[in-house]
């Protein structure tokens, strides 16, 4: 046309995606999806995404929930009084924290996009954020996202972690603004007990810096441990909020529903960008949730059993190919270090795509949490016990050369029905290439 423009057109994405990191798990993802197009049984112990179905009582509130067409309509961005309610209610009835509905409790779109707005509520461009390594990525790509900077300390559960944090708030200039914790921790199942709560309040207090607690694994728990809330330390809600989730206890990932709990000045700002971004989520997941937080206590004590018992067969396998492996005592990982002589001289990374290539095991690679992570893979405790023991001999095929049983390169329409239909799903997904950066690292 004339007087055109001929340039290329261009588009100038915002430096805050600038700020994001390289992708380290691309590689492994797309040999997953290559190898389920071919037909292969990947089993897949990479992301914390349960296969075990929500509660029958929870799905069947949803169903006439959604029937009723008052529900049809925008809901509360912060979610319904009543739901908040719930909340205030368990945390009095498990902790024994009060919280005001009204003021201390918002409810979010998952605990990962209520930490990545809380960060956009609290954060300049140029705060600092101290966060322990290895870290589930969101803590540290949400304040990058904010335009924040984090500060990476090598990560602990004892007065040398909280050491290591002082010597960065005292020396620091300008201080940090916040400090992020993650206790039952992901990736490494790192738990804490109620002193370590009380030791970083003083320091919050002391450096006047805020905490932020990620509980999303706080309830699901072994051995009789009760990971302890950080909202029940004495003087917790002056210095900052916690957030949980009903991914994990109640099998419901894919509903999306988490809570943010605490100081009511935090609690606010967070409700305020909620305001600006969604309506809150569609309003019979509230109702439903509400009946699942209500009623659902024996649900969660089930589920644990059912991962503890992941746990020991994993654990025992791990320790049987050569692995030197802690039992850790909640969340739904095994942080496993692996043999010198299984990395062969290789990273993580590469070492987890050699047993996805040579074994259909899809593992989390250490170093995509952080570079102390390097080393370390992270392993889902998301598949039955059978397959479990089914990837650890073929883990163990590939790793000590011990003879592989052959299995088809195909599933079978009797390995279709036999297997969740969650995990059938995740298979035409990935051979569909649905699966974004979130296939191992988005739980």
């Amino acid at each position: 046309m004339a007087g055109g423009n001929d340039a290329p057109f261009t588009i100038d994405v915002s430096p805050r995606i600038k700020r994001l990191p390289p992708y380290l798990f691309a590689r492994i993802n797309a040999l997953k999806a290559d190898k389920r197009r071919a037909g292969n049984d990947v089993i897949d112990l990479g992301m914390g995404n349960p296969i075990d179905p929500s509660p029958d009582f929870v799905i069947d509130k949803l169903a006439e929930a959604a029937h009723d067409p008052k529900n049809h309509r925008y809901s509360a961005s912060v979610g319904i009084f009543n739901l908040r309610r719930e909340v205030a209610l368990k945390y009095k009835r498990r902790y024994g924290v009060e919280l005001d509905p009204n003021t201390e409790v918002v409810a979010t779109i998952g605990s990962k996009e209520g930490f990545s707005h809380l960060m956009l509520a609290l954060l300049g461009s140029g705060d600092t954020v101290v966060v322990g390594d290895p870290a589930y990525p969101i803590h540290m790509y949400a304040v990058a996202l904010a335009g924040g900077n984090v500060i990476s300390v090598p990560l602990g559960n004892d007065e040398a972690f909280l050491a290591r944090i002082e010597h960065v708030l005292k020396n620091l200039y300008p201080r940090p603004k916040l400090i992020v914790l993650n206790y039952p921790h992901n990736p490494a199942a790192v738990t804490v007990d109620a002193p370590f709560y009380e030791k970083a309040v003083a320091l919050a207090r002391q450096y006047n810096v805020l905490i932020v607690n990620d509980f999303a694994y706080g309830e699901t728990c072994f051995d009789g441990y009760k990971a302890p809330s950080f909202l029940a330390t004495p003087g917790a809600k002056e210095v900052g909020v916690e957030f949980s989730t009903m991914s994990k206890p109640y099998n419901m990932a894919g509903w999306r529903v988490g809570f943010c709990c605490g100081n009511s000045e935090i609690v606010r700002a967070l409700s305020t960008i909620k305001g600006y971004y969604d309506y809150g989520h569609f309003a019979p997941i509230q109702v439903a949730s509400i009946l699942a937080l209500r009623n659902g206590d024996e649900f969660v004590r089930e589920q644990c059993l059912i991962y503890e018992k992941r746990r020991d067969v994993l654990v025992a396998g791990l320790r049987k190919i050569g692995w030197t492996v802690e039992n850790p005592r909640a969340s739904m990982f095994v942080w496993a270090k692996v043999a010198e002589k299984h990395l062969a001289g290789q990273g993580s990374i590469d070492f987890c795509y050699r047993v996805l290539e040579e074994a259909d095991v899809a593992m989390a690679p250490g170093r995509g949490f952080g570079e102390n992570g390097e080393g370390f893979v992270r392993i889902a405790l998301v598949e039955n016990e059978l397959r479990i023991k089914q990837a650890l001999r073929q883990m163990d095929a590939a790793l000590n050369g011990r003879k592989r049983h052959v299995r088809p390169s195909n599933l079978s329409r009797a390995d279709m029905e036999a297997r969740p239909a969650s995990a059938i799903v995740d298979a035409m997904q990935d051979a569909a290439g649905e699966h974004g950066q979130s296939s191992l690292i988005g739980g």
